[in-house]
């Protein structure tokens, strides 16, 4: 029984077990649209495509499934182009759904023809332009197998309207095959071994953690391996929650932003076994003066991922979990016991550096300063909540005063640094995690970017948290404004705002507005009350609070200011 490219794809969904769609539809998809009306998945409508694509990337970091995503011909398609680039940089499982013109008209500058195809080509791990109905389910088959193998990646199927309508007996099916696509998962032996010795050697060592190990699904392993044999970890920005911070072991996230002792710790590092990180330009600063002292071992699935940034001593192709894995059995060939009183000293020292420079803030009664909105978060959701941010000032200060101990729950946009990503980011996060609490922090710049997705969030029921650290500026261009361009302020000012608790009021849901240190704690705690519609917050803030420590531009990790030049 042959059936239409529409009901192969809706079939094709469920049986890859497809439960949440984010999508807007257009005239190209609406056959597509018209099969989705009977289905049971539920299609989550933004408004607009940049909203969609981040929410499907939300519910796939905090949940880590495929997220999946629809965006019409042209313009539709066009609009996700940030999210895809959001989610390829950060490694994130995206099958994303484009209409396209008919076959006959690709090419002709047809209404509405736009080649996604080409123009997403460098922000993709694959792409398709489906031509026959008859390859419509195997490529399907194969985009949601890319999209989470290896390392993950946002797939994207651009379907013509024709192809959509057109009739196939080729149906779902699960079978792949790829030719030239194996991603190696089992490191290897030998290239562990000498990790291992290397690491027997070592009397100053860190254990530098990414993303990686998230998707992976490998902190278990992690934390076991770094239990054993009393390591330090350190993290990038995107490996926040990989390692609980609460634990003995944690000492920070380094980079441009990160705390003194672990800048410091890989500054002076004898050796560094870096675990699903790519050693980007944020968390290494200036490259020639990185890690000087150290050894360098890399464990990464994807190959072009090692040596790219950084040399290494010894690269090691794999999965981050099956490598933990292989390395927790081979530990008992080495003696550790040594090791150990070895580095009393080196631990005493990263204690020591924690112990003087943690991140800090003035605290004041007047005037409300985000680093204690965070904090205030932190206290009242016990630290259960699932965080996403926008991208600046309010990013970093969530970063450094939340303190995580599950890896999906820190949720930002850590290698394009997409403004307007965290709001709708949350409401990917909360569909995915209905029981969970989940915050946007957020800066007043970034929220405006999608606040429209309020109306998303009201129509769906969903009950996210949006703390907006209102300082009526761009911060984080303020702030370099402030340090090295003579507090010249170049159209970083957001004067003119809405009244976000109106603005709130207006789209159906429940806004506050807080002025006064001592209302902050109250106002968060009731917000916890209300279940099924968001909560907007207009927390007033120091208008000129600075992010510290600070690594400037062109500067070693050791380098930090932490105020004024």
């Amino acid at each position: 029984m042959s059936k239409t490219g529409a009901e192969i794809l809706v079939e094709c969904l469920k049986k890859h077990k497809v439960d949440l769609i984010f999508g807007y539809p257009g005239g190209v998809l609406l056959h597509i649209y018209d099969r989705l009306f009977d289905s049971d998945i539920l299609h989550v409508l933004p408004r607009h495509e940049q909203g969609g694509i981040h929410a499907a990337d939300g519910y796939a970091r905090s949940t880590g499934k495929v997220g999946v995503c629809f965006g019409t011909s042209g313009p539709g398609a066009t609009n996700l182009v940030t999210g895809i680039a959001t989610a390829y940089l950060d490694s994130v499982p995206l099958v994303v759904f484009t209409g396209q013109v008919s076959t006959h008209l690709i090419g002709g500058d047809a209404f509405q023809e736009a080649d996604i195809v080409g123009i997403t080509r460098p922000i993709v791990k694959h792409s398709y332009l489906v031509k026959d109905v008859d390859d419509l389910a195997p490529t399907i088959a194969e985009a949601f197998y890319l999209a989470k193998t290896g390392r993950p990646g946002p797939v994207l199927v651009d379907l013509p309207k024709d192809v959509i309508a057109a009739k196939s007996k080729n149906l779902c099916s699960t079978d792949i095959k790829l030719v030239g696509y194996n991603p190696t998962y089992e490191g290897h032996p030998m290239q562990i071994k000498k990790m291992l010795k290397m690491l027997e050697n070592a009397k100053a060592p860190v254990v530098l953690i990414g993303g990686g190990v998230k998707w992976s699904n490998a902190h278990e392993e992690l934390k076991k391996f770094v239990e054993t044999l009393n390591l330090p970890v350190v993290s990038s920005l995107m490996g926040i929650g990989a390692f609980p911070n609460p634990h003995k072991n944690w000492v920070g996230w380094a980079g441009m932003h990160g705390n003194y002792a672990s800048n410091m710790a890989l500054t002076e590092a004898d050796f560094i076994l870096a675990i699903g990180t790519r050693f980007s330009d944020r968390t290494t600063g200036r490259l020639d003066a990185y890690a000087p002292k150290a050894k360098k071992a890399q464990i990464d699935i994807d190959p072009t991922s090692i040596d790219k940034n950084v040399k290494v001593d010894t690269p090691i192709v794999g999965d981050c979990k099956t490598v933990l894995n292989q390395i927790l059995n081979y530990i008992k060939d080495f003696n550790w016991d040594k090791c150990k009183n070895d580095r009393e000293d080196w631990l005493k020292k990263i204690e020591y550096w924690d112990n003087e420079r943690p991140f800090s803030y003035k605290f004041s009664d007047k005037i409300i300063k985000p680093q204690f909105v965070v904090e205030k978060i932190y206290e009242v959701t016990n630290g259960d909540a699932i965080i996403t941010t926008e991208v600046g000032q309010n990013q970093m200060w969530a970063a450094q005063f939340y303190k995580f101990k599950d890896p999906r729950q820190f949720i930002t946009s850590g290698g394009l640094g997409t403004m307007g990503y965290g709001f709708p980011a949350a409401i990917g996060a909360k569909l995915g995690n209905p029981n969970r609490e989940v915050f946007d922090i957020a800066g007043d710049g970034s929220f405006l970017m999608n606040m429209q997705e309020l109306c998303t969030a009201v129509q769906y029921r969903v009950g996210v948290k949006v703390a907006i650290l209102n300082n009526k500026f761009l911060g984080m261009i303020r702030q370099w404004q402030h340090l090295f361009y003579n507090k010249r302020y170049s159209y970083s000012c957001l004067e003119c705002q809405p009244d976000f608790v109106k603005l709130a009021d207006a789209y159906g849901c429940v806004g506050f507005q807080v002025a006064n240190p001592s209302d902050v704690e109250p106002v968060l705690r009731e917000s916890l009350k209300i279940k099924d519609k968001p909560v907007l917050f207009d927390f007033l803030v120091d208008r000129e609070e600075n992010v510290y420590p600070m690594v400037p531009a062109g500067a070693a990790l050791n380098e930090m200011i932490y105020g004024e030049k």
